[in-house]
């Protein structure tokens, strides 16, 4: 009796262990497909760091009728990934999404034109076809022309905004002047489509003095106050920027191990390297923690949007440096 007692309470303890010792269970939202664009993520799964800080994290893809913002709202998810625009826009709309880390530093974001529509410099604009990417795509592109003072409902003075899908083929049919793209992704499916650079002109945001904010960590605001998702947050924000700066270091293999986690086995191997390579020039110089002046050039930029603003007042209390803090 008493040898089976002991290992009824051995058992017990074990138990007991296990689930004392139970990984936290959180999942994060992508803002687009598996791709490149969150190898760090990827990265961190695939190298235990998630486990190392006991936390069992999901990864969903996201597509092109997927607005991050209301899957973490309706609680499909604990985190999200999302351009600054599109979050600023929701928290005023009243979804109350904050900023806790920001990966990427700079903006991959710009307009890719046919040299031959005789385009060759933002002012010749007015009168042209552009293609633009909307569910929250669209605010950097909306106040850059307000900000230029070009109407974008068309006509010889303003351009005809062209709902863009997410691929390149009103450039390469002709049925746009310019379109949407970033200088790691669609730019080159242009350029591996046939068309040489040099019959192409390049805007880029970031040149352009209205680069805002792209691929930064939210969550939502009420969530904070509690103190285990506080520190689940710590532990998920370090492991995972343990990952970027390894897929910085390493960006074939990143790239590699973001293939082996596209279900859809839609991407290639030249397509995910090349992007490995563009996004590490996008997250270098950053270690997680939001640069206030970033910060605070996204928000000038939304407000400069004369009659219709992407945002109508400066946000309050849209990011906090909690959790980058403790985490780095």
């Amino acid at each position: 009796m008493k040898k089976i007692l002991l290992t009824i309470f051995a058992a017990g303890l074990t138990m007991s262990s296990s689930i004392a010792n139970a990984a936290d269970k959180l999942t994060l939202q992508l803002q687009w497909v598996t791709q490149a664009q969150f190898a760090g993520y990827y990265v961190a799964l695939d190298k235990g760091y998630y486990d190392a800080e006991n936390l069992d994290v999901t990864i969903k893809p996201g597509g092109p009728d997927i607005a991050p913002p209301q899957v973490l709202a309706g609680g499909g998810a604990d985190m999200m990934l999302n351009w600054m625009p599109s979050a600023l826009a929701a928290r005023e709309r009243g979804v109350p999404i904050v900023n806790i880390a920001q990966p990427f530093k700079s903006s991959g974001l710009q307009l890719t034109c046919r040299k031959d529509t005789g385009i060759k410099s933002p002012a010749d604009f007015r009168g042209k076809t552009i293609g633009v990417w909307f569910f929250g795509n669209e605010y950097p592109f909306l106040s850059w022309m307000s900000q230029l003072g070009i109407p974008t409902n068309g006509g010889s003075d303003g351009v005809t905004v062209l709902k863009q899908g997410f691929n390149v083929d009103p450039l390469l049919q002709k049925q746009a002047d310019c379109i949407s793209t970033m200088t790691y992704n669609e730019y080159w499916q242009v350029i591996d489509a046939g068309v040489s650079p040099d019959d192409l002109v390049v805007f880029k945001y970031q040149d352009q003095g209205v680069a805002t904010l792209e691929d930064g960590i939210y969550v939502l605001e009420d969530r904070l106050k509690d103190a285990d998702f506080q520190d689940q947050m710590v532990r998920f924000v370090r492991a995972s920027m343990k990952g970027w700066k390894w897929a910085e270091a390493n960006p074939d293999a990143a790239a590699d191990i973001v293939l082996d986690n596209d279900a859809t086995g839609a991407q290639t191997e030249k397509h995910q390297r090349r992007m490995m390579g563009e996004i590490a020039k996008l997250t270098a110089g950053s270690n997680g923690t939001l640069d206030p002046a970033d910060y605070e050039r996204t928000v000038s930029t939304l407000l400069k949007g004369g009659s219709d603003p992407v945002i109508s007042k400066a946000p309050e209390g849209a990011w906090t440096h909690m959790i980058t803090d403790k985490a780095l």
